[in-house]
């Protein structure tokens, strides 16, 4: 049998991910003495091969390592295998993983059962040309509670301005431990550069974390994992490879640092948390341009997200503090080190491939902006969408929304402006944002305030040392 889990060198899952599987197909097979063996990034390849060349029964592997061994070497064979199974299938059928898929799938009998699981399935999944779906024969299994989140699962939402996320980040913790100080939390952010910025601030203050992305090494990431596993540190700060995968059944809080972008890594994300009948709890910090985003999900997850209420002049107070200290660790954080690792990751599997990588190099950018601007398209179709459906539900000229005709050069402008209208009016018509313009106000004069008395006080002790 083979074992595929979703990872890619530009989303790095982690080794101890498939050391998991592995190790439950160990215990359960231990009396019928099972051999198995682990394909995956950051581990010998040379070992790898001998032991694939034993002819294990079972391989747990990442696509692109085994698609490596089947392509860089002949000292074993696929052929015999009866069992296909693709963990986290949606993610393995997007475009990163394409290829690698088609050259595993060439080295397989045709005669196999394919079994594939994932949280959500998408149009990729039902349409593969890679892996066709013979619908006569095709068997599905799916939970059939409509509520794609748990019961047990509290979510909640913390509106903040966008320049004080990291602020309103810090006083969620805080009220959170303060009731709970031993409790996991995993906090959840968009990029692997904001996800170390975020854990160098936090620790800064004195809140201990550790993080977990894909530029970390393999020694790493085992270590951080370790250390929040075994409560040395009970703070994890991640990217969206911690929302699938890792076995962590003690997760008590998941915070969103930003919403993601697409309803369904909202689900992973939560689903860390209230795991196996537990409670848990999910809390997103919002800002006004989040409103359109936040619904996208609501909808998708049936579910009405209720306030975690934050003290507004709690938060002011450290306003200061926050934000010297966040642009203090981007200042030590070494920008090239970060593309760096990025390309050598990106030029190492074209090498290893048998392709030239400068060639790669100018596909995958070209390949970048044509990803980029049909976004942008399906973006502003989507706004204008929505802003269709609002101009039929209104019934003043006033409240309407006017997208204007657009050309590729002010997309980027349109879609800002248009986003912006479509978030007002979003939040008038829902009753838990009706305020939200005027508390932001508020606390954009409170900040102003305490960084102006900040400076009066620190003005005199400038004038002694003189």
């Amino acid at each position: 049998m083979v074992y595929l889990h979703w990872c890619s060198l530009q989303h790095m899952n982690w080794l101890i991910s498939n050391s998991q599987i592995a190790d439950q197909f160990l215990i359960l097979g231990q009396q019928l003495k099972l051999r198995v063996c682990i394909v995956t990034g950051g581990s010998d390849q040379l070992e790898e091969s001998l032991k694939l060349a034993k002819r294990p029964h079972i391989v747990v592997a990442m696509p692109g390592r085994l698609a490596d061994h089947i392509t860089g070497c002949d000292t074993f064979s696929l052929k015999k295998i009866k069992y296909l199974v693709l963990d986290e299938a949606d993610r393995l059928f997007s475009e990163s993983f394409e290829g690698d898929l088609q050259t595993i799938f060439e080295a397989l009998p045709q005669k196999r059962q394919n079994l594939l699981f994932s949280a959500t399935i998408t149009d990729a999944v039902r349409e593969s040309k890679s892996l066709p779906l013979n619908k006569d024969k095709l068997i599905t299994w799916s939970e059939s509670d409509p509520q794609l989140t748990v019961s047990t699962l509290e979510q909640r939402y913390v509106v903040c301005p966008a320049y004080a996320r990291d602020v309103y980040l810090v006083q969620t913790l805080r009220k959170y431990r303060d009731t709970k100080p031993s409790s996991h939390v995993i906090v959840f952010t968009d990029t692997k550069k904001e996800c170390q910025v975020l854990s160098m601030m936090l620790n800064a203050i004195g809140m201990d974390n550790v993080c977990l992305h894909g530029f970390m090494r393999q020694r790493e990431r085992v270590s951080a994992l370790s250390q929040f596993r075994s409560n040395l540190k009970c703070t994890l700060i991640a990217t969206n490879v911690a929302a699938r995968g890792l076995d962590i059944p003690s997760v008590d809080l998941v915070v969103n640092h930003k919403l993601p972008l697409e309803p369904r890594e909202y689900i992973h994300r939560v689903g860390r948390t209230a795991r196996a009948g537990r409670n848990g709890m999910a809390i997103s910090l919002i800002t006004p341009y989040d409103i359109l985003r936040l619904g996208e999900i609501e909808e998708q997850i049936k579910t009405k997200l209720s306030e975690y209420k934050i003290d507004d002049d709690e938060a002011v107070k450290v306003f200061t503090t926050v934000s010297v200290t966040r642009r203090e660790q981007e200042a030590q954080l070494d920008n090239e080190e970060f593309e760096q690792r990025k390309r050598n990751y990106r030029i190492k599997r074209w090498i290893m491939a048998g392709v030239d990588p400068d060639r790669m190099e100018a596909g995958l950018e070209e390949m970048r902006l044509k990803r980029i601007k049909a976004a942008k398209k399906a973006k502003l179709a989507k706004i204008k969408e929505i802003q269709a459906q609002i101009k039929s539900d209104e019934t003043k000229q006033d409240n309407t929304i006017h997208v204007p005709q657009t050309n590729t050069e002010d997309i980027d402008a349109t879609i800002k402006q248009s986003m912006k209208k479509v978030n007002k009016s979003l939040m008038k018509k829902d009753d838990r944002f009706k305020n939200v313009i005027g508390k932001i106000s508020k606390i954009k004069r409170k900040a102003e305030n305490a960084k102006q008395k900040s400076l009066e006080e620190k003005e005199p002790s400038k004038k002694k040392k003189r």
